[in-house]
């Protein structure tokens, strides 16, 4: 994804969503500890560099790496068959006549333990593996949300510095009319009123610029946030913001979409409920119980072995219930992953339209509406000046222009805040980058 913002001559910086988005989750993958830290204090800051503050430092995403330790343990203890049990029994003693004392007493060493039947052990690793590979799709969910979240975020951040901008723009008109006013009031060619008028309508600008500028420290702290920053530690973000990728085909994108781990889940959650309902009907198969020992007989002082097993009877149908459950939990998520894929049918269809009809406004506005009113604006001015038009016609023509430009940023932001889902949702980019010329 690429935004384009003219930032007073600077450079612009392509900032793809989904290439982010590939570069953290190798990061996360593969480097994890030895993501490269961002700089302590920068001037302008990149999508690029909050992404890879953010997978370095969100409490939320790290949290995931312990969990998965865990899974190492886990699979040992899964690994291990039944323990092997040491037994002692003595018997014939300490009764009456010749059983009184130890001489006819029976002393039995034995081993016991237990033969597991239908794959119980096979199947308690695979529940682990498939725990663990759940919560790598997890993971990788996360990511892809946060980061979703982060570039809306950071889209919404500059939006509000191009504000700011036209804030200030704002003002500067103010004061040039205010003194087109005030001249013409001295002179006697406009009423006091005017320049009393002009005068609040500085103020209320400078009020508008106020305000905005705080709202621009309250989001980049907010944006701070997500790597853990309790400071800002950058004077702006960087980034494009009127250009736009040409979209692949809506079959394309639901395409790619339903592959990505927000579906995969349900995969996951499949694999694990199948093999729940496998150790259900192996928990049909009774596990033989068996010992083997040595006796020795005080009374002659001879020995012997004794073995012995046990297997439990009508075990099938005593897991007849859990199988059955183990059952209707698999068909639950088939239907669930169905309602998944209608839900992100619609969210993706949704977002695509926003967008496409977002793209449109911004071209209309830029081409048509935004020369027609700075036109207006000119001639208004001159007609002010030369006593053909009131200040009230100037006044309405710089509020028309002003809201025309309010009206590009939102119909932008709206557009990139729908392709960033839309990326998101497909994890990649969209095709291409259009050459557009950014607005005057």
């Amino acid at each position: 994804m690429s935004y384009i913002i003219p930032v007073s001559g600077r450079a612009c910086v392509d900032l793809r969503l989904s290439r982010i988005i590939t570069i953290g989750l190798l990061a996360f993958h593969s480097a994890w500890p030895g993501l490269a830290r961002a700089e302590a204090l920068l001037p302008n800051l990149q999508l690029r560099e909050a992404v890879i503050r953010t997978l370095e430092h969100n409490p939320q995403l790290l949290a995931y790496e312990p969990r998965l330790k865990g899974f190492q343990g886990r699979a040992i203890s899964a690994d291990q068959g039944p323990p092997v049990a040491l037994g002692l029994s003595v018997e014939n003693f300490g009764g009456s006549g010749a059983l009184k004392k130890f001489d006819a007493a029976e002393l039995t060493l034995s081993l016991s333990s237990v033969f597991e039947l239908g794959a119980k052990r096979e199947l308690r690793g695979s529940l682990v593996s498939a725990g663990e590979e759940k919560l790598r799709v997890e993971r990788d969910l996360e990511v892809l949300n946060m980061l979703g979240e982060l570039t809306q975020t950071f889209i919404s951040t500059r939006a509000l510095q191009e504000r700011l901008q036209l804030a200030e723009q704002a003002i500067d008109l103010a004061e040039s009319t205010y003194k087109i006013v005030k001249r013409r009031a001295e002179a006697g060619a406009s009423p006091e009123a005017e320049l009393w008028r002009a005068k609040a309508a500085l103020t209320q600008t400078s009020l508008a610029r106020d305000e905005l500028s705080a709202q621009l420290e309250n989001q980049k702290l907010r944006l701070s946030a997500y790597w853990g920053g309790k400071q800002v530690d950058f004077e702006n973000v960087s980034g494009e913001l009127y250009e736009f990728a040409q979209a692949d085909s809506f079959e394309s994108l639901y395409q790619r979409a339903s592959a990505r781990p927000s579906i995969q889940l349900y995969a996951s959650e499949q694999r694990i409920r199948e093999l729940n309902l496998q150790a259900a009907r192996a928990a049909g198969k009774g596990d033989i119980q068996w010992e083997l020992g040595l006796r020795h007989l005080e009374n002659g002082d001879d020995s012997a072995l004794v073995a012995g097993f046990s297997l439990p009877l009508f075990a099938g149908s005593r897991s007849e219930g859990k199988v059955a459950s183990s059952i209707a939990a698999l068909d639950e998520v088939q239907y669930q992953k169905q309602s998944a894929l209608l839900a992100l049918h619609t969210g993706l269809r949704n977002a695509y339209r926003q967008r496409e009809l977002s793209i449109r406004t911004v071209q209309t506005i830029r081409a048509e509406l935004l020369p027609a009113l700075e036109r207006a604006l000119l001639e208004t001015r001159k007609a002010y000046e030369h006593g053909r038009y009131t200040y009230v016609d100037w006044s309405a023509a710089q509020r028309e222009l002003q809201a025309g430009q309010q009206l590009l940023i939102d119909a932008a932001v709206t557009a990139l805040l729908n392709q960033a889902l839309i990326e998101q949702l497909s994890g990649e980019a969209l095709s291409h980058i259009p050459s557009l010329s950014p607005p005057k």
